[in-house]
């Protein structure tokens, strides 16, 4: 397995941050809409570019850098008209390398062209969903998807849950899989590590009031007995959730496990 590069820079491009406003889980009625977040450390946003749309002009790879919004490392790159960016780093993307967002571009790691011009079998990240709309597909340390084969306008992707789908063959890609694989080895190691990242305490549902949870009250350990529920009384496990009636169901080859 490749290892990952590490960050070479500590201080962020400051034209390529903005403040990070904290909402703590709550909504614009400010009521809990997301549970267990909240208290998380100060951050400033790096605005990435997922989109890559600065085509036919290479880029130069001035460093890597830790993000602590999301688990992989970002890379900034200034391309030949002086413009910085920072899009995420894929592995063995390291300073000192050039790349560029193209349909001619050569199948390499951290160029970003359209997926029809993608072979089978190569490993991707950065996944348009729609043309033109920007990859958010595949953004996590370590995942990638790779192409499985070809079928006139579309291509078919495997993606990290084992789910095989259909994508128009106009959207665009990055070759290369993430970087910082290491991130899921990581041991939190504290209760106030957690604290700082922002992610609250989870309480058990059997140690709750019966008032917060399906599992609460009783005498002793009684909540163990019923089907496992969320907090709002729907099943917790083997329900399947998703509408039969959604557009994407036909894009869908094999669906994920």
């Amino acid at each position: 397995m490749a290892k990952s590069i590490v960050p070479t820079s500590k201080r962020p491009q400051k034209s390529l941050t903005k403040i990070l406003k904290k909402h703590s889980g709550r909504d614009s009625t400010g009521h809990v809409s997301v549970r267990h977040q909240g208290g998380r450390h100060k951050r400033f946003y790096r605005i990435i570019d997922f989109k890559r749309d600065k085509r036919d002009m290479s880029a130069t790879v001035l460093g890597i850098e830790y993000d602590p919004n999301r688990n992989a490392h970002i890379a900034l790159v200034q391309y030949q008209d002086g413009e910085r960016r920072y899009i995420i780093q894929p592995v063995n993307l390291k300073a000192g390398d050039t790349i560029i967002a193209s349909e001619k571009a050569e199948i390499t790691t951290g160029n970003a062209v359209p997926l029809e011009a993608i072979p089978v079998g190569i490993e991707v990240h950065n996944i348009e969903l729609y043309a033109g709309q920007g990859g958010i597909l595949v953004r996590s340390a370590g995942s990638f998807a790779s192409v499985v084969a070809k079928d006139g306008l579309y291509v078919h992707l495997k993606l990290a849950s084992g789910e095989i789908r259909k994508f128009h063959n106009e959207c665009w890609a990055t070759i290369g899989r993430i970087g910082n694989i290491e991130f899921k080895d990581k041991i939190i190691g504290s209760a106030g590590r957690k604290r700082h990242m922002g992610i609250r305490p989870t309480v058990r549902g059997t140690a709750q009031h019966p008032n917060s949870h399906p599992h609460g009250g009783g005498e002793g350990r009684s909540g163990e007995g019923m089907h496992p529920k969320t907090p709002w009384g729907k099943s917790a496990r083997g329900t399947r959730t998703r509408s039969k009636k959604k557009w994407s169901k036909s894009l869908i080859i094999k669906r994920r496990k």
